[in-house]
This record gives structure tokens, sequence and C-alpha cells, in this order.
């Protein structure tokens, strides 16, 4: 590795949910005109939030600050039927930008609930995901971070069971505590490997990869992103010092003391626009070689509400989504 170099990790930045989610924001916004109302932060970051804001969007905390009729677009990480049904009975019209990997997770709540099983869900309480997951079944939902909550579980181990995860966790992350589940329990069901999000695990197999091969890892990401906190926290685990960036402003040049090969990555609500700050300040400061990771090619896309569809033509335009600038690396390891 050459002295003064960046490695950008593949894939990185933008999922194919989040992008979802923003174009279907700046999709109403062109399609209803301003103000578009949001519940909660579309997407975990910052920068998308501002430029949102410029263009019209309007972010609440909740349904109910929403003025009766108007637009309100759902977060990507989904809500509970409770707030559908306030949102109803206020009249909004509702666009729901929930991951559809989170609604399958919904789906399969509601499904295990009917059968009579207890719902274990792997996941991280509070987190906004969870609390719309709890609310399809309040009452046979139990949320487990760890495997000691999986010892204090008060239930007969012959409890008819099934786990249920947050997407945005890994495999890597859910694995010992669904074993433990496993280990415990003897009429358990357990989730499909699509339950957990592609993008969470593959950002983090290639953090762990840039880790193994640098000095330092920065992973670009609001300090309130789950999965870009856990990116750092994987690139620590396999042995190299790692720091959160939420934009370039945010570098500490003390970092770079005795460093040679800096990996660079972004959590999955991480614009690319902030990957090219990023790497255009490391490169005024001698990091001025930027490669690109081998790494796995993301195809995934998940369509838009057909109620966006352009009303001439019966498709979905395409709109530039915010933040997103393609950054060309100087050659690839």
């Amino acid at each position: 590795m050459t002295a003064g170099s960046v490695v950008l990790a593949q894939p990185r930045g933008f999922c194919a949910g989040v992008r979802r989610a923003i174009g279907i924001v700046e999709r109403a916004l062109d399609l209803y005109g301003a103000p578009v109302y949001v519940r909660k932060e579309i997407v975990h970051n910052h920068y998308i939030v501002s430029e949102l804001v410029k263009r019209g969007a309007v972010f609440v905390d909740s349904e109910e600050e929403v003025p009766e009729g108007a637009v309100c677009v759902f977060s990507a990480h989904g809500v509970s039927p409770g707030v559908r049904t306030a949102a109803a009975d206020r009249g909004l019209e509702v666009i729901d930008a929930t991951c559809p990997l989170v609604s399958k997770v919904h789906q399969e709540a509601v499904r295990f609930a009917r059968d009579g099983r207890t719902i274990l869900l792997v996941g991280h309480e509070g987190h906004e995901e969870v609390e719309g997951v709890l609310g399809e079944a309040p009452d046979r939902i139990v949320v487990v971070e760890t495997e000691e909550d999986v010892r204090r579980l008060g239930l007969p181990d012959d409890t008819p069971v099934a786990v249920l995860t947050q997407t945005t966790l890994s495999f890597d992350e859910t694995a010992k505590v669904v074993e433990a589940l496993r280990a415990r329990f003897t009429d358990l069901l357990t989730p499909g490997d699509d339950d957990i999000c592609y993008a969470s695990q593959n950002r983090q197999n290639a953090v762990k990869d840039l880790a193994r091969r640098n000095d330092l890892v920065l992973v670009v990401g609001s300090r309130n992103s789950s999965n870009s906190l856990r990116m750092v926290e994987v690139a620590r685990e396999h042995g190299a010092a790692a720091h959160l960036v939420p934009d370039e402003t945010h570098l500490d040049e003390a970092w770079l003391e005795g460093v040679s090969a800096i990996g660079v990555s972004a959590g999955a609500s991480a614009p690319e626009i902030l990957v090219h700050g990023l790497v255009t300040r490391l490169a005024a400061l001698g990091f001025d070689r930027v490669e690109l990771q081998r790494g796995i090619a993301e195809d995934v896309v998940f369509s838009m509400p057909g109620r966006l569809a352009d009303p001439v033509t019966g498709r979905v335009p395409r709109t530039p989504l915010a933040g997103e600038a393609p950054l060309s690396p100087g050659g690839a390891v």
C-alpha cells in the first residue's frame, strides 16, 4: 500500500431502501408542491434532511403535528398501526416510504401473532424500526438485544416462539443472540436470511477488509445512524483505529499522525457528496491517491409507489437524489 493513500469501500453509502425513501420525498415535492410533511427523519442523515428542508419538506416528530388533509410521508424505518390510524383520522394524504425489508418484518409479526406465538424481536429498544414492529402486536412481542436478555426472559422453555430481527442489524450482530434463543427454546421459528438487510452486512464486510489493510478507517455517517456507528465498531474490532465523520469538518487531523493508508466508507444513509468532501480534504492533507476496494456491486432496486407515477405516462419519473455526486477513484486494488 503506497503512503498517503485512501481506499474507498465497495459497497458504501446509499442502500436501495434509502434511495427509494429519498426519491419518494423528492417526487412528492415535485407532484404536490411544498410543503410535504415527513414523519421523523426520512433517513438518519443530517445532510439529506437539510437538503430536503431547502426543497420544502417539513420534518415532524408526530403525525399529530401535520395539518389535517396535508401530504405526509412515513420514513424508511416504518410506523406502527396506531400511527396509520391516527394519520387516517386526520385525513392525511399518506405516502409510505417504509423500506420493503422492514414491511416484510411487519407482515411476519402479524402472521406469527395470529399463530399464537410469542415474538422475540432482536433489536435495539427505542429504535424507530423496532417501535414500529412492536406496534403490530404489543402484547406478543418482546425485544431482546443481548444473550443476557435471553437468559432473563420469563418464559417457559417450551413456549412457542418466533424470532424476528431489526433489519439493519447484520448476521454477525444477531448470530449469538439467535443461537442463545435456539439453545433455550424447544419450539422456535427463526427468521429467513432475507430478513436481514443485505446492505448492513455488505458494508460491515467491506469495513472488515479495510480494517485489516489500513491504519485508519473513517466512516461517513450521522451520529444518530445506528448502522454507521456499528461500522466504526466493526473496524475497531478488526484491528484498526476508526472514527465516525459526519462530514469533512469533523475530521481531526490528529487522527492522521503516523498513518499512511486510510480506508473510507459510508453508512447506508450517507450520500456520496459527503464522501467526496472527506476525500477532497484528505487529498489536501497529503492523502491524494484514491483507490477502490474490490467488493460486491449491489444492484438491488426497490420500486416506487404507483401513486407517484406520472399521470400521463403512468411511469414514475427518476428524480435526482439529494447529495449524490459520483466519485471517480484513481485506481483499484
